[in-house]
């Protein structure tokens, strides 16, 4: 795919720090390089942006080339979430702080963005989950998550107990602290600090990663996106549903949640030469190495 981009929507975090001047000098970048300049209904409440024609979200799905997000992970999940059913590839600029799917470094904002709009980059798809909560045989929610759906307990509550169950068949009960139920994306997020794997994007997996789970022997497993997962809430108080810990859903006992791989995708478009390994390296340290001196001391 060619980005001979025409038409390109800028994202960001209203109110957070320093988003207004980096978007500002973006769009007066892009529009004095001919392009035609749309900012996104609640990002354009800074004063700095008046100029510059306002979009709804759909209205943005339905007319932009391209969408770049100023920001962090957390406002890159929300509108890409927004965007998946319009096929609208994804830029992101990182003024948040790990920058795992925001990659561009904001010092090189300007010249990354000139190659992506060029034609050089590197384009690749990223998978979402879906889920609906249905309570006495009938839907009460529906959500989708970019990075991970995630059942788990209240603050001032006890474990939680689930019955699980992966296409039709059942495999276990679990009392835990909860469970999340993780993209490919997801797997450097929550799932990763509750002990799960590291799943390449590119892979056509869910992780279920147990929550300080009662049994030792609940432990993570990878399983074909092909799957549809249920999840019944047998026992526990105050739990909780939530998409990416943005939208949210109140539970009680036999709701169950079901859980499929969503219809649509996210595409990402990066700068020519990036890869996930270096994001890895970078974001996780894993080129620190200790002294020999540190390490003796």
């Amino acid at each position: 795919m060619t980005v001979q981009a025409k038409t390109i929507a800028l994202v960001g975090k209203y109110n957070a720090a320093g988003i207004a001047d980096s978007m500002t000098e973006l769009a007066n970048f892009l529009e004095q390089a001919g392009h035609h300049v749309v900012i996104e209904a609640e990002t354009a409440q800074y004063p700095q942006l008046a100029q510059f024609a306002t979009m709804t979200v759909p209205e943005i799905g339905k007319s932009a080339d391209a969408a770049i997000v100023i920001g962090g992970d957390g406002t890159m999940l929300g509108i890409a979430r927004q965007l998946a059913p319009y096929n609208v590839p994804l830029i992101g600029v990182n003024q948040g702080r790990l920058g795992f799917i925001t990659d561009i470094a904001l010092d090189r904002m300007v010249p990354a963005i000139t190659d992506i709009l060029d034609g050089k980059y590197a384009s690749e798809r990223r998978s979402l989950l879906q889920a609906i909560v249905v309570r006495d045989g009938d839907q009460i929610f529906s959500g989708v998550a970019f990075n991970d759906i995630v059942v788990s307990r209240g603050a001032g509550s006890g474990m939680v107990e689930l019955r699980v169950e992966v296409d039709g068949h059942f495999m276990y009960n679990q009392r835990s602290d909860g469970l999340i139920v993780s993209t490919p994306t997801g797997s450097t997020a929550y799932a990763l600090s509750a002990g799960g794997p590291l799943l390449h994007p590119s892979l056509s997996g869910i992780a279920m990663v147990p929550i300080a789970p009662h049994a030792l022997s609940n432990r993570p497993i990878v399983l074909p996106d092909s799957s549809e997962i249920v999840i019944e809430i047998v026992a526990g108080r105050d739990i909780s549903l939530n998409f990416d810990m943005q939208n949210f859903a109140s539970l009680m006992h036999q709701d169950r949640i079901i859980v499929n791989r969503s219809a649509h995708t996210v595409t990402f478009l990066h700068p020519q030469g990036w890869n996930y390994y270096n994001t890895l390296r970078e974001k996780l340290h894993w080129n620190e190495y200790p002294s020999v001196e540190g390490a003796l001391n």
